[in-house]
């Protein structure tokens, strides 16, 4: 049984297909990247999947139950969390709060009360680097301690699938690497599916990304392991701009 499904899955705004009959699988525990360039529907497909948009056709099933039509709340308690490139924090609360909140109204919601939230909230933060910060109002965080935090909340919601919304975005090699490392480790001891929007980020989606789907004007164009999707001809030609990735990577030392 896989853990998502998407069956032909379109989304229109007027006359712009932004996702044209996506079909996609994540099995439980994968790595996947999706990567494309700019409006080539990344960001309309993770809003479909975790229920922002529904879909104008294609279904989407989780663990095979049908969640076309369930809103964003019921998929994060079935078990989809996600992260966003602009993280979006309750500002006036503690780090340690708004990571607890997460704990409350995710897979567990119902199961857990405040004293365990707050246990489970320090327990994320202590795996993100945070929990020294645990007390300090939100608002005051740096840009990548504030996308730290957003990852530790839907961690604590319990997802069987995390999407990862440029959780690289603006960071210096040294910090990616760093990133890299910790959502693999995140992937193993929380045994979840992370799929990771990666954009102009080589080096992250080839040190992370088992498979990569590689999406263009709406369109799934290639779905494959990683250093396969990144070498096809059609990818070099839309999104890495004619050069092989080998090329890339001697460009980046």
């Amino acid at each position: 049984m896989s853990l998502l499904r998407l069956q032909g899955v379109t989304k229109r705004f007027g006359g712009l297909v932004a996702v044209d009959h996506v079909d996609l699988v994540v099995e439980h525990g994968e790595l996947l990247g999706i990567v494309g360039p700019n409006g080539s529907g990344k960001t309309t497909l993770y809003n479909l999947i975790s229920g922002v948009y529904l879909c104008d056709e294609g279904r989407i099933f989780f663990e095979d139950e049908d969640i076309t039509d369930l809103p964003p709340y019921e998929r994060a308690h079935i078990g989809i969390g996600r992260s966003f490139q602009i993280p979006r924090p309750f500002g006036a609360a503690t780090v340690r709060e708004n990571v607890a909140i997460g704990a409350m109204f995710g897979r567990m919601i119902g199961k857990v009360g405040e004293k365990e939230a707050l246990e489970m909230a320090d327990h994320y933060l202590s795996m993100l680097g945070l929990y020294e910060k645990r007390h300090k109002v939100s608002n005051s965080l740096t840009p990548v301690e504030k996308k730290l935090m957003e990852i530790a909340r839907a961690l604590a919601m319990k997802p069987k699938l995390l999407l990862m919304d440029e959780a690289m975005a603006g960071m210096n090699p040294k910090d990616i690497d760093g990133m890299v490392a910790l959502i693999k480790k995140i992937g193993e001891q929380e045994k979840i599916a992370i799929v990771s929007m990666v954009e102009h980020i080589m080096r992250a989606l080839v040190n992370f990304a088992e498979r990569v789907m590689v999406m263009h004007q709406g369109k799934k164009l290639v779905d494959a392991p990683t250093q396969e999707a990144l070498n096809d001809p059609k990818v070099i030609e839309v999104y890495l701009g004619r050069l092989t990735l080998e090329d890339k990577d001697a460009q980046s030392n």
